[in-house]
């Protein structure tokens, strides 16, 4: 059902149509922000946390204070 959809001259067509439609200069930041999209949806399906761990608690010096 969809292997007719993807064929070269449909994806020529939707790339002619987002040029005239952003315009050249749009495309590239278009992109990167969807290529940003992309990774951000992975990592917060990947179930990663966006923060590092917590520290661990600081040890103990042996000194003593005065």
């Amino acid at each position: 059902m969809f292997g007719q959809l993807f064929q070269p001259m449909h994806i020529l067509l939707v790339v002619v149509i987002a040029l005239f439609v952003f315009g050249p200069g749009k495309l590239p930041q278009l992109g990167a922000s969807i290529g940003k999209s992309i990774r951000e949806l992975r990592k917060g399906l990947d179930g990663t946390p966006d923060q590092p761990a917590q520290p661990t608690q600081p040890t103990q010096s042996t000194e003593t204070r005065k």
